[in-house]
């Protein structure tokens, strides 16, 4: 394949992985912010298992998510942050194992998002507590949901993401 078809191909996946992103934030807006959050979206972070084109998929799909419902604007650029770093972390460990790939947005949003809560919403409960519902939520969202997905797309993987840039 031409460079210029792997870009463009590589461009039209994540834009394509953005929008899905977006519209589940959007769709699911009610319980996908909050102290106590499950952003069903999330569970497309697995995507970097197969693609390196949902790194920025997902990173922009966060980005827009979060601005188009609104965000405060420190979530909307720290919350897109934890998502990057996950993303990356995601696509690093593609190779290690299937298993692990969850562990990166799991951590980095359990980790930065309660202190945007306490400080882009002054949210009052203490971070440990904030670390737990935020991790408990990502734990559903990418660990069950996202594996569930991970799963359903293995076996089609080549006819999805065929010809991969890597």
């Amino acid at each position: 394949m031409h460079f210029q078809d792997k870009r463009t191909k590589m461009m039209t996946e994540a834009a394509l992985i953005a929008a899905v992103y977006v519209a589940l934030v959007l769709l699911f807006k009610p319980i996908s912010f909050g102290a106590i959050q499950f952003r069903i979206a999330e569970a497309l972070c697995i995507l970097p298992f197969f693609s390196l084109s949902a790194v920025p998929g997902i990173a922009l799909g966060c980005l827009l998510g979060n601005f188009f419902s609104g965000a405060a604007m420190p979530d909307v650029v720290f919350g897109t942050f934890a998502t990057l770093i996950a993303a990356i972390g995601s696509y690093q460990l593609r190779n290690v194992s299937k298993w692990l790939v969850c562990v990166p947005p799991i951590l980095a949003n359990a980790i930065i998002i309660p202190f945007v809560l306490q400080y882009a919403y002054g949210v009052t409960d203490a971070y440990y507590f904030l670390f737990a519902t935020v991790g408990a939520g990502e734990i559903l969202a990418v660990g069950v949901l996202g594996n569930i997905l991970l799963l359903a797309l293995e076996s089609r993987k080549d006819s999805i993401f065929r010809q991969n840039i890597a």
